[in-house]
C-alpha cells in the first residue's frame, strides 16, 4: 500500500473527521467564551473588586524580574473563564433535558390467568349450570 493510500485511509476514518469537526467547533466556542468573559463578565467583576489588577506585581532579584502578578492574574482569569463555561454548559444541558419517559404498560398476564378469567366469565353467564 502506498504512502498516499495509507494517508487517505487514515484521514477518512470517522474518528479523524469527528476530531477535526470538534476542534473547529471548539475554536468557535472558545471565541464565544472569550467574548463572554472579556466583554460581559470582566467589566462586572472589575467593578465588584474595584479594578484590582495583579499583573503588575513583581519581585526583582538581581537582574531578573519575577512577575508573579501575571501568574496570579492568569489564575483569576482561569477561575472566571471556568465559571463562565460551567454556566454556559449548565444552560445548554438544561435546554437539552429529555422529558421523562411515560411509564411502561403493565406486562400481559400469564396464559393461565387468562384461561381462569375465561372460565369465570363462562360460569357467570345466565344459564350456566353448577
Amino acid at each position: 500500500m502506498s504512502m498516499l493510500q495509507e494517508f487517505k485511509s487514515f484521514a477518512m476514518k470517522g474518528n479523524v473527521v469527528d476530531l477535526a469537526v470538534g476542534i473547529v467547533i471548539g475554536a468557535a466556542f472558545g471565541k464565544i467564551v472569550s467574548s463572554l468573559v472579556g466583554d460581559v463578565l470582566m467589566p462586572v467583576v472589575g467593578l465588584l473588586i474595584g479594578g484590582v489588577d495583579f499583573s503588575g506585581l513583581a519581585i526583582t532579584i538581581g537582574n531578573a524580574s519575577v512577575k508573579y502578578g501575571k501568574f496570579i492574574q492568569s489564575g483569576v482569569d482561569f477561575v472566571i473563564i471556568a465559571a463562565a463555561i460551567f454556566l454556559v454548559v449548565k444552560a445548554i444541558n438544561r435546554m437539552q433535558r429529555e422529558k421523562p419517559a411515560a411509564p411502561a404498560a403493565p406486562p400481559a398476564p400469564p396464559r393461565q390467568e387468562l384461561l381462569l378469567e375465561e372460565i369465570r366469565d363462562l360460569l357467570k353467564r345466565p344459564g350456566a349450570t353448577s
